[in-house]
């Protein structure tokens, strides 16, 4: 069974900083980041496959990165910039191989989530 355990959210300012951390129990083709703020759909935000390919949604692009560090097993959001807007929950996803669409929900497995709050 493949778990995935977020950290890092909390509470930040207008124009802060946060990164958010993702590990894994073993090694995941395809990776990405969603959010979702209450009342909200989720939204695919950040995606990254084996062979190091980025996407980001327009929302963040400019201000977040999303990288891997296989020898942690751990997967980062690096978060800049922020806005009240980007308050929300912030959930990892992955699955075992290719995803059509990787800013789509079409993961095999989801962690539990970690909260960002950004007040202005």
């Amino acid at each position: 069974q493949v778990q995935l355990m977020e950290s890092g959210g909390g509470s930040v300012q207008a124009g802060g900083s946060l990164r958010l951390s993702c590990t894994y129990s073993r090694y995941l083709y395809s990776m990405a980041w969603f959010r979702q703020a209450p009342g909200k759909e989720r939204e695919g935000i950040a995606a990254l496959n084996g062979i190091g390919i980025t996407g980001y949604a327009n929302s963040v692009k400019g201000r977040f990165t999303i990288e891997r560090d296989s020898a942690k097993n751990t997967l980062y959001l690096e978060m800049s910039a922020l806005k009240p807007d980007d308050t929300a929950m912030y959930i990892c996803a992955a699955s075992l191989g290719t995803v059509s669409d990787p800013l789509s929900e079409d993961y095999q497995f989801w962690g539990q989530g970690t909260q960002v709050t950004v007040s202005s």
